[in-house]
């Protein structure tokens, strides 16, 4: 059975995820934005909630991933207090202007957040070059990155995420996402051969996880 990371953009999803049975909770708030840095305060009620485990997205807004001197030091000053909160590990993932991994600004948000691991999350989609910034990630000291293979979704990013499973070849878990629904998993799990999947389980277009789709990924 495969493992599934759900994202939740609330507290409310995130306890319908752990009650259906998802192994991680990708925590973040500003849904419309695609995922930033969650609330300190309903980051701690969670974690006196949940056992399983909780990893936190570092994002400072929405928008593209390049990030000026200012927002640098927020996500190490929001890193560094939520890290206290004996949460699970951290979601990142910052570029240069070129679109490439920011090695200098990677390696030093995987410095402050260590021992905890790391997701390289989407901003590898925007990345240019697969294997490339495969191996810039697995540098950085990343133990997970998560992608739709460089395409809009899982569906179209198939063969890239095949070939990504065989490149890294265990040195580096990826986790697939966007576009994951519990229609499709099957056939990505097939064509990819990959461990871990991910997916928000919204399926009317609102805000909150769908309990039954969390289980229907689960049992797949």
């Amino acid at each position: 059975m495969s493992k599934i990371e759900i994202a939740c953009f609330n507290p409310e999803s995130a306890m319908i995820a752990f009650e259906n049975g998802a192994d991680r909770i990708e925590l973040c708030a500003g849904l419309s934005e695609g995922g930033t840095t969650p609330d300190f305060e309903y980051t701690k009620d969670l974690r006196a909630k949940i056992n399983i485990p909780i990893f936190v997205m570092i994002r400072p807004r929405g928008g593209d991933f390049t990030y000026s001197d200012a927002e640098f030091e927020q996500m190490k000053s929001d890193l560094t207090a939520l890290k206290s909160l004996n949460i699970d590990g951290f979601v990142f993932g910052i570029l240069d202007e070129n679109d490439e991994v920011n090695m200098a600004q990677n390696k030093a948000l995987v410095e402050l957040a260590s021992p905890l691991p790391c997701t390289f999350h989407r901003a590898f989609d925007r990345a240019k070059g697969l294997e490339e910034s495969l191996e810039k990630v697995i540098e950085c000291g990343f133990t997970t990155i998560l992608t739709s293979g460089q395409k809009p979704n899982v569906s179209e990013g198939k063969e890239n995420l095949k070939k990504l499973v065989a490149l890294s070849n265990g040195r580096i878990e990826i986790l697939v996402g966007g576009g994951l629904r519990s229609s499709n998993i099957e056939d990505i799990i097939e064509a990819t051969k990959a461990g871990y999947f991910h997916s928000s389980a919204i399926t009317d277009g609102g805000s909150f996880a769908n309990p039954d789709e969390v289980v229907a990924l689960k049992n797949k």
